[in-house]
């Protein structure tokens, strides 16, 4: 059984506002490229395009950000390869969130899918 379209947002905004938080606090804090911080912290930037979108439940924005949001899967899975710890726990924590966003993420453009008509 599918879950509600409520349950879907839930879970889609749930997942991209903790992979933000985890993008900021990762670059900036826990382990970042450089001591002090680096640049990649931008990345967090980029997830915020698609956030009022998912907040707003547009189905537009559903669609697009699940293709998108696998480029952060992508970085995770290379990441959790090569990196040290605790950046690779790090990665490996990007990956959990990218998948749960993606799953939800298509499950509710699916849901809002308008119906066809014969």
């Amino acid at each position: 059984m599918m879950p509600s379209t409520r349950t879907l947002s839930l879970i889609a905004s749930a997942s991209l506002i903790a992979l933000i938080l985890l993008s900021v606090a990762w670059e900036l804090w826990l382990a970042p490229l450089r001591p002090g911080g680096s640049w990649l912290v931008l990345k967090a930037v980029l997830l915020l395009l698609p956030l009022m979108g998912i907040l707003k439940g547009r189905r537009y924005t559903y669609q697009w950000a699940s293709m998108f949001i696998l480029l952060y899967f992508t970085e995770g899975v290379m990441r959790a390869w090569s990196d040290p710890q605790p950046a690779a726990s790090l990665a490996v924590a990007e990956i959990v969130l990218s998948v749960v966003f993606f799953l939800a993420a298509i499950g509710y453009a699916k849901k809002t899918a308008p119906t066809k008509t014969a």
